[in-house]
């Protein structure tokens, strides 16, 4: 190692032992752009914003129409409820009958014909080809009824 680079090196601790001395509250962001987006902190007053005192709890003014308190009752107004999800539910066997429906037309016709492109056809509940597991998860379902 030369002592040109040993200088250098020593250079560069020294300056980085120096530098390391810096607090983070030092460093100041001076300029219009940092005034602009709010980030100068040398220029800004510290103030708390005056806010409106808030108003007390209003009580209505006949309080028969309040349930008893701890009763549980609410007085709420009786609006049809128009549920999408439930809408949107199709039934297990509304399902299955679909399946049979979507693989009679779409896969045995396919598969009778010798179509190759018949083993990806799927219907609502999944593939039309029957597998070994979709024949086992149906034996187990039969045996829990």
């Amino acid at each position: 190692m030369s002592l040109k680079t040993l200088l250098k090196m020593c250079a560069a601790g020294v300056m980085a032992v120096a530098l390391s001395g810096c607090e983070a509250s030092d460093v100041q962001l001076n300029g219009k752009v940092f005034d602009a987006l709010g980030v100068n902190t040398s220029s800004v007053e510290r103030t708390t914003p005056e806010l409106k005192p808030r108003s007390g709890i209003v009580v209505p003014p006949d309080l028969s129409s309040l349930p008893e308190p701890g009763s549980g009752q609410t007085q709420q107004a009786e609006l049809p409820v128009q549920d999408y999800d439930a809408t949107r539910t199709t039934s297990k066997a509304d399902l299955e009958r679909q399946q049979k429906e979507y693989c009679d037309k779409h896969y045995e016709m396919a598969k009778a014909m010798g179509d190759q492109d018949a083993a990806i056809v799927e219907g609502p509940l999944g593939r039309c080809q029957k597998s070994i597991l979709s024949l086992i998860d149906n034996g187990s379902k039969d045996e829990g009824q």
